[in-house]
């Protein structure tokens, strides 16, 4: 669903500031497992009520996304290198990311995550700060305000 809404919203908190996941998340998993963790993602997303955001080609999609997450968990900048700067809220605002669209991704993202030690390879002891990672993330990619 593309964003029509000429208003677009700012979370008031900003941007999310020094949370990163921990680095030994990447050099426990390695890159094949983030990829392989980001297409079950999007296998997730591709059965929820977002999955229009996503384009055709979802295994496309998680690879872009994968690019990302490796580095933004420790690994090369493999996204800048094929796609340039993330600017994800920017790359975002085409679509209309409301709250509840938020808590969809976050869902996809936790039924992906369940067994993710046996499945991915992750490293438990950094689940915690792993998902304040994408609370905050996500957060920061809402940009329309729905009144309830």
């Amino acid at each position: 669903m593309t964003h029509q809404n000429n208003e677009i919203y700012v979370p008031p908190e900003g941007p999310p500031e020094g949370i990163v996941p921990n680095p030994q998340i990447y050099a426990r998993m390695g890159e094949d497992n983030i990829f392989k963790m980001l297409e079950d993602f999007y296998q997730e997303l591709g059965k929820s009520s977002i999955e229009n955001m996503f384009g055709g080609d979802l295994r496309e999609a998680s690879h872009r996304s994968a690019a990302f997450f490796v580095f933004i968990m420790g690994g090369p900048p493999l996204y800048q290198q094929k796609y340039g700067a993330p600017m994800m809220r920017k790359r975002h605002l085409p679509f209309t990311i409301d709250e509840e669209a938020r808590q969809v991704w976050l869902s996809c993202f936790r039924t992906t995550l369940i067994d993710a030690d046996i499945k991915y390879n992750f490293p438990m002891e950094y689940f915690d700060e792993f998902w304040r990672f994408l609370d905050k993330f996500s957060g920061w990619m809402v940009n329309t305000h729905t009144k309830k």
